[in-house]
């Protein structure tokens, strides 16, 4: 219900204001917002030849192609003024979004079509685990500390080893891997709730958690730091592991009192631990690698535990094949079920991804979501919040909804503000530390057709909340 009034909210707000726009004369056409492509220039009118100033007519006609671009200064963006067909059009600015119409188009074969395929080779795999019996051993193992975080799921749930592949995916920075695993785990999780359009207790729980995103190895952060030179791409690990920490425990323990779940456990508080021991080596060891062993350590580790995950899957499967025979199938036959499988799940949720994505999309197109940021950051320098966090806010504001558009905005204040920067920085951790809190809910909860999500969305933005301070803090601290 809470997810349903957004979306209208959001989609209605955008419209309307669209509509003040073009009326008021601020939006020349709205065809970009339903044609245009992302980075595409933003037209602002169109003049005729002699109704521009003499030095600009002349310049206009002799120039190469009739086109003239007039940059003023680094902090505004370049005016264009093309020449054609008797009038003379001027752009300026970059399109924020792809527009409605190659939203959807863009929804089905950049996002749907790759996820599919993921989900198909993943729960293949997922497939064979339980097949082989794995995943009941990695479940039974786990139920001690489970039982705890998740006291409705049974003890050796297969639900506890999809959650932890999640985790453990979500950890090594596995994208790609850790949706499949998700959806396989909410999909197990569904099977033992007792009303099949609300969420469930141990639902909510995993998807904070998950949303959370504890994350080791931040790979594709230090690649985007390395792309624009930055003079130590890792240098934002720790910051960014911290950050999520803090994140993890913040929705553990938010959803843990309204669950009152008991956190005096001496197997939870010892798992808690173990993490941080296990994140304070790793930093240790790190810190000890020159700046080439860095960048080899923190580009493979992920790719080289992934596949270690699919050997290790593979052999204890080959050493359990007399389970296969009992069942009348075979090794590949079981990868190939489970492969069906995952392409069924991802044509079940297009739609509430498609519907999400539009919404977000035209969000950012209207202007709407520009008009909210300033004002957002309007008011934090007010309160005597540095213009240098302020800069990097639009990627803490922006993340929750679209990765991607959060990404460009960490790309740019890299650009414009220095890689080495505190802006540029910060950016950085902000996109490390969160998730894309509206795309995970509509992904995750139409896998299993979740009408009700209950306080889902209030607490993952609440956690969304609480890693923004943390990571000012964190970097404040650090940089």
């Amino acid at each position: 219900m809470v997810l349903s009034r957004f979306w209208l909210t959001i989609f209605i707000a955008s419209l309307l204001f669209v509509g003040y726009e073009v009326i008021s004369g601020n939006i020349y056409s709205v065809d970009s917002l339903l044609n245009g492509k992302k980075d595409d220039p933003v037209q602002l009118s169109e003049l005729y030849l002699d109704h521009l100033p003499k030095a600009l007519q002349d310049s206009l006609v002799v120039a190469p192609e009739k086109t003239i671009t007039i940059d003023r200064d680094t902090l505004n963006p370049d005016t264009t003024y093309v020449y054609a067909n008797k009038t003379v059009r001027v752009f300026s600015g970059k399109q924020k979004s792809d527009g409605l119409l190659p939203t959807c188009k863009s929804s089905l074969f950049d996002l749907i079509l790759p996820l599919m395929a993921y989900l198909a080779f993943f729960c293949g795999l997922m497939q064979l685990l339980i097949q082989s019996g794995a995943a009941e051993k990695l479940a039974r193992w786990l139920s001690p500390v489970f039982v705890h975080v998740f006291p409705t799921v049974p003890k050796n749930h297969p639900s506890i080893s999809y959650m932890t592949l999640n985790f453990a995916a979500n950890f090594l920075g596995l994208d790609s891997a850790a949706t499949p695993f998700g959806l396989k785990a909410m999909e197990s999780l569904q099977t033992i709730n007792p009303d099949k359009e609300k969420a469930s207790d141990a639902q909510i729980m995993f998807m904070c958690l998950h949303a959370a995103g504890l994350t080791l190895i931040p790979t594709s952060i230090i690649g985007y730091r390395a792309a624009e030179n930055a003079q130590n791409p890792a240098d934002v690990m720790l910051p960014c592991i911290v950050t999520s920490f803090i994140g993890t425990l913040a929705a553990l323990l938010i959803v843990g009192i309204r669950q009152r779940i008991r956190f005096g456990s001496a197997v939870l508080l010892l798992s808690i631990f173990s993490i941080v021991g296990l994140i304070a080596g790793l930093f240790w060891y790190i810190s000890g690698l020159d700046f080439i062993e860095k960048n080899v350590f923190t580009s493979n580790l992920s790719g080289i535990l992934l596949l270690g995950i699919i050997l290790l899957t593979l052999v204890f499967s080959w050493k359990q094949e007399k389970r296969f025979t009992a069942a009348q199938t075979t090794i590949f036959d079981s990868f190939v079920e489970g492969a069906r499988e995952g392409l069924q799940t991802g044509v079940k949720i297009f739609p509430y991804v498609l519907g999400m994505l539009v919404a977000i999309s035209f969000f950012r197109n209207s202007g709407l979501f520009e008009y909210i940021s300033q004002g957002i950051a309007i008011g934090f320098s007010q309160i005597g919040v540095s213009k240098e966090i302020t800069d990097s806010l639009p990627v803490a504001l922006l993340r929750p909804f679209s990765s991607g558009g959060s990404r460009g905005f960490m790309i740019d204040a890299m650009r414009q503000l220095g890689p080495d920067s505190l802006s540029g920085r910060l950016s950085c951790i902000f996109q490390c530390s969160a998730e894309t809190t509206f795309y995970v809910i509509a992904v995750y909860f139409g896998s299993v057709q979740i009408k009700n999500t209950r306080y889902t969305l209030s607490t993952m933005l609440l956690v969304d909340f609480i890693c923004v301070l943390a990571a000012i803090g964190v970097a404040c601290w650090f940089f």
